[in-house]
């Protein structure tokens, strides 16, 4: 049985899916851009500030049920220019202590928005 989850605390979704779908113990969090909750403000002149905010969604969403960093088995970052990875890897790499994820990271022509980075992780809790 699958289960939706949604937070007022991360973006809300811009089309026709949800924040995240959880099926048994598996958490599937959508991609994630630096859009701000509350104000709806973009970040896209920092890649270590806009990273910082696609994280801090992904850990809302992770907590709206009932999850954390330490329970993300794979992840899958998305960016504009390669030439950010050094940077978003450092961003990202901080908010885990051990045990990373499974992980790839692509480059892509465009992301929702204009944005240079999106993440999408699934987790799963024991």
């Amino acid at each position: 049985m699958k289960k939706v989850i949604n937070t007022a605390d991360a973006p809300a979704p811009i089309g026709p899916y949800n924040q995240a779908i959880q099926a048994g113990n598996t958490i599937f969090v959508s991609g994630q851009i630096p859009l701000h909750p509350f104000t709806g403000e973009l970040v896209t002149d920092n890649i270590t500030a806009a990273t910082h905010l696609v994280m801090e969604n992904i850990g809302a969403i992770l907590i709206q049920a009932k999850a954390d960093f330490t329970h993300i088995v794979k992840s899958t970052i998305f960016l504009t220019n390669m030439a950010d990875f050094a940077e978003v890897n450092e961003v990202y790499g901080s908010y885990f202590e051990d045990n990373f994820p499974a992980r790839e990271t692509v480059q892509v022509s465009a992301l929702p928005k204009g944005v240079s980075v999106e993440i999408s992780v699934i987790a799963v809790k024991a």
